[in-house]
């Protein structure tokens, strides 16, 4: 009886473990017309706006372990915008984003590390220039649920600094600041979910 026992036992918990290792993994879209890619950088003395209106990307969300989760994103440079036409060609030439040549900036996550209850610091590559390095969202989940005629939805805020050295646009360095702080809002429709084994 107590073999019988213990063999019931060892096999709930190999069953427990085995479904533990399957994660529901929900795929969401980002939806562009309610979500935003900003920045600011210093002119001189005064903060100056700017933003792309035009970017895509995917998050994979294991709702039960966020910190599973991934983001992948694409911003095409052209459609960079600080209310200054002038302005935004001198952006797109080969001084600063040479969109022709380079069309986009990418981020593609690594890592998920939470910092409090529903906020993270996401790890990934961040690719302008075609030169790649490393940086972290300072990242929070608004939440899930349901938008408009009850399709699932998903939020998200993110910001970041990058020193724009980093990725070799130097133009007007007497004139503009090194850092441009960036700020994002992201709302995402869901697309799928599956079930993904983590071993």
């Amino acid at each position: 009886m107590k073999r019988s026992f213990q063999f019931l036992a060892l096999g709930a918990m190999v069953l427990g473990l085995f479904a533990s290792a399957q994660a529901a993994v929900e795929t969401y879209k980002i939806d562009p017309v309610h979500s935003s890619v900003g920045f600011t950088i210093r002119h001189f003395f005064t903060n100056v706006p700017g933003a792309f209106t035009k970017f895509s990307g995917t998050i994979a969300v294991d709702r039960d372990h966020l910190e599973n989760s991934t983001v992948e994103a694409r911003i095409e440079v052209a459609s960079v915008d600080t209310r200054n036409g002038m302005r935004d060609d001198d952006l797109r030439s080969d001084k600063f984003f040479s969109a022709a040549k380079l069309p986009a900036i990418t981020f593609k996550s690594k890592s998920w590390k939470k910092t409090g209850e529903d906020t993270f610091d996401v790890t990934g590559d961040l690719t302008i220039r075609d030169v790649t390095k490393e940086v972290v969202l300072k990242t929070k989940s608004l939440g899930f649920g349901p938008g408009m005629k009850g399709a699932m939805l998903s939020g998200w805020e993110a910001s970041t600094t990058i020193n724009r050295n980093d990725f070799g646009i130097t133009t007007y360095p007497k004139v503009l600041g090194d850092d441009v702080a960036v700020t994002i809002t992201i709302e995402a429709d869901l697309q799928n979910s599956s079930k993904l084994s983590d071993g």
